[in-house]
C-alpha cells in the first residue's frame, strides 16, 4: 500500500499513516526498512505491507518512496 507520514509522536517511537484508501494505520519504529525514525518528516510518502495484530491494522516493511 501507500499513503502519507500522517503524524509522528517521536517521543515514543511511533506513528500513523493516511493510506490511499483513506484508512489511518499505526506504525511503530521497527517497522522501518533502510530509514532511521528520527529522519521522518509528516508528510512524507511512504510504502507498506498491511498487517494484523490482536488491536487492529497496523503497518509492516514501511519504506520512504523517494523521487
Amino acid at each position: 500500500m501507500k499513503g502519507k507520514i500522517k503524524r509522528l509522536i517521536r517521543d515514543r517511537g511511533f506513528g500513523f499513516i493516511s493510506a490511499e484508501n483513506e484508512a489511518e494505520v499505526f506504525f511503530h519504529r521497527t517497522a522501518l526498512k533502510s530509514i532511521e525514525f528520527d529522519t521522518l518528516n509528516e508528510g512524507d510518502e511512504v510504502e507498506f505491507d498491511l498487517e494484523k495484530d490482536r488491536r487492529g491494522d497496523r503497518a509492516a516493511n514501511v519504506t520512504v518512496i523517494t523521487a
